[in-house]
């Protein structure tokens, strides 16, 4: 597999590593439809290639993900019930992303930079490694446009954190330094900007050194004691946004979102 240059993804292997990039900077790699197709074929090119003992995820232009693709969201217009089957079909096909990186049993890392929002975020967090710029932010920011967080996000945060740190970072969408979430422990280092390619590359180059079929064995392990409920987790999120899709809050906030105001909610 060797996408162009101006492929939407890039996917490189050497010595048992692939990386798989995000790239669309110009969105700050925002997760729509044909990032998520590519994403799943490079996945399972990975997941089958017998020489690639390692993933790493990134993005290009100094961005990780910015989340949900907006612009996909309204391309069907902004009546209620076209965005809620378009809203629907996207995060569908991100719930299929997040189930997809917890039963590969490769380790999977992921290399955070500049915005990691929304979507991206989750996504992140299904991975079973992540290695932070200290110039990150984070944020839930599902409810600034009347949301709740897809790709497994309240899943799993509450596995990860508890109830009451969930609750909190996804109630009110606060942005969060690397620090922040450091001293959640969701992620495993924080480094300088300069310094992220290398620490990346140590820690996937001593995972690949290590025995592989116990590593799977591990991840399908920790799946079943610590994420066994994922699956049910993200049916119900497609289910809670489809129908969040039809409020007039909804509508507000991604009005207020593309008009770079503040939203008016109604609670309606």
């Amino acid at each position: 597999m060797s996408p162009s240059p101006a492929s939407i993804l890039n996917y490189h292997v050497d010595n048992h590593i692939a990386t798989i990039t995000f790239n669309d900077p110009k969105t700050l790699n925002a997760f729509g439809t044909p990032l998520k197709v590519a994403f799943m074929e490079a996945l399972t090119h990975a997941e089958e290639d017998e020489q690639v003992r390692v993933i790493v995820l990134q993005g290009a232009g100094g961005n990780f993900s910015s989340g949900g693709h907006i612009g996909e969201m309204l391309e069907n217009g902004t009546e209620a019930d076209a965005l809620a089957d378009k809203l629907s079909s996207m995060v569908q096909g991100v719930s299929e992303v997040s189930l997809k990186l917890r039963t590969i049993h490769k380790p999977i890392i992921a290399k955070l930079e500049g915005a990691v929002a929304g979507a991206g975020m989750n996504l992140a967090l299904t991975c079973d490694f992540r290695i932070a710029a200290d110039t990150t932010k984070f944020v839930q920011a599902f409810v600034h446009i009347g949301l709740v967080p897809d790709a497994g996000g309240i899943y799993l945060l509450n596995q990860l954190i508890g109830a009451a740190k969930t609750t909190e970072l996804v109630m009110l969408g606060d942005k969060l330094t690397a620090e922040d979430v450091a001293r959640l422990n969701l992620v495993n280092e924080v480094v300088s900007a300069e310094q992220l390619d290398a620490a990346v590359m140590t820690l996937a180059n001593r995972l690949s050194a290590l025995p592989a079929k116990a590593l799977a064995s591990m991840k399908h392990m920790l799946n079943v004691h610590a994420f066994e409920g994922l699956n049910e987790a993200l049916d119900m999120e497609v289910h809670q946004q489809s129908m969040l899709a039809k409020t007039s809050d909804f509508a507000e906030g991604i009005s207020a979102f593309m008009e770079k105001r503040k939203p008016v909610y109604q609670g309606k």
